[in-house]
């Protein structure tokens, strides 16, 4: 919740009065950061003086999938990539995003804005059994396939959009 933070610290304060520890706090931090969002975790260690650490990692991995539909088969096509990305985002810690969309005069131009922790999140991700499923299901449907690997202009405005993200 934004607009919280010096709420945030009186609590911090109150507990530690009564006895929750520093180190303690540090470890909330990490379980705020595997169950809820890196984000919020830097909000507590920013106030415990801690260095937060980076929600951007350097070996994010970006992309665009740029992919074309036979038209014959869009509807099951969109249908099980549906359920592909949304397992993947759910199941997987290292798939940020994977977010399908279509060109709004050409609905069988299919691109995926996907992001992923890491390269070897991504390498982990081509393993899982929704997308292999995706894969198999799918390889006639496809009448051609291309990967755009893509890098960020301005870092900090990554940044921002992640602080905006849960």
């Amino acid at each position: 919740m934004s607009g919280v933070t010096s709420q945030l610290q009186a609590h911090l304060k109150m507990g530690m009065n009564t006895g929750i520890t520093e180190s303690q706090l540090v470890q909330v931090a990490g379980l705020i950061e595997t169950f809820i969002s890196r984000t919020q975790a830097n909000t507590l260690r920013t106030l415990l003086g801690k260095p937060a650490v980076p929600v951007i990692e350097p070996d994010m991995m970006v992309r665009i999938a740029e992919i074309n539909i036979a038209p014959d088969h869009l509807d099951e096509y969109k249908a099980i990539l549906k359920e592909e990305s949304a397992a993947s985002v759910k199941l997987e810690p290292g798939v940020i995003a994977i977010f399908p969309m279509y060109e709004k005069e050409k609905p069988t131009q299919i691109r995926l804005v996907e992001i992923y922790a890491s390269k070897a999140a991504y390498q982990a991700h081509l393993k899982t059994p929704h997308f292999q499923h995706y894969k198999t299901s799918t390889l006639n449907m496809v009448k051609s396939l291309k990967l755009i690997e893509m890098d960020t202009i301005t870092p900090e405005t990554m940044a921002e959009l992640f602080k905006k993200l849960k």
